[in-house]
């Protein structure tokens, strides 16, 4: 996931070269689609905004192996209108870093872009999220993203469990999911720090197992 003071700027990508392996082009043009899809998303999103309800958008690598996902978004990500900046995003940042996990295999977003608008309308937004970046992991931060995650129909998905956080659950035959605390209420006190740290942490050994291809 990109640092809070990147403010989630989408990473620039050089055209492949054709003496790079055709699997090698493959992949970019997957990036490149990604990044295009995404930026449609978020001028989509832009459109929508105004003085009073400003998007939120997600921030990170756009085929990031994990997928962060929150319920709503807070007033620091609000003014500048980027997921996870400020404090949330801070802490998350330190515990990638603790459990050895690439940030830059990080995409982090919130279930309600605006926080205003229908729960429908914010379903079809993610669910074109989940669609663009093709996670491999899906963290479910506190018991409303898992109870907004359960309603969005992914095709061939399974009802996350949000009374076994920590524990590696299956969301669909290629996407496994986490179940944390919600980072936003964790901060401020230690026994909830703690909690969070607890089911987050199972994020390492996961990424430990994923083959380095």
């Amino acid at each position: 996931m990109a640092s809070a003071d990147e403010r989630g700027t989408t990473p620039r990508v050089a055209v492949a070269q054709r003496a790079k392996p055709p699997t090698d082009e493959i992949q970019q043009r997957y990036l490149e689609r990604a990044i295009d899809e995404i930026n449609e998303l978020g001028n989509e999103l832009l459109a929508l905004g105004d003085e009073l309800h400003v998007p939120v958008l997600g921030s990170g690598h756009p085929l990031g192996d994990v997928f962060l996902l929150k319920h709503r978004p807070t007033q620091s990500e609000i003014r500048e209108g980027v997921a996870f900046f400020g404090r949330a995003g801070q802490a998350l940042l330190k515990s990638l870093q603790r459990l050895d996990v690439d940030p830059l295999s990080v995409y982090g977003t919130n279930c309600f872009k605006f926080g205003t608008e229908e729960p429908a309308q914010a379903r079809t937004w993610l669910l074109r999220e989940l669609h663009i970046v093709q996670p491999k992991l899906v963290v479910a931060m506190g018991d409303e993203t898992v109870s907004f995650v359960n309603a969005l129909g992914f095709p061939l998905s399974r009802k996350l469990d949000a009374s076994q956080p920590g524990e590696l659950q299956r969301f669909t035959p290629t996407i496994e999911s986490l179940v944390t605390p919600d980072v936003d209420t964790s901060l401020d006190e230690q026994p909830k720090k703690t909690a969070f740290w607890n089911a987050f942490k199972a994020l390492g050994a996961w990424w430990a197992e994923q083959p380095p291809y």
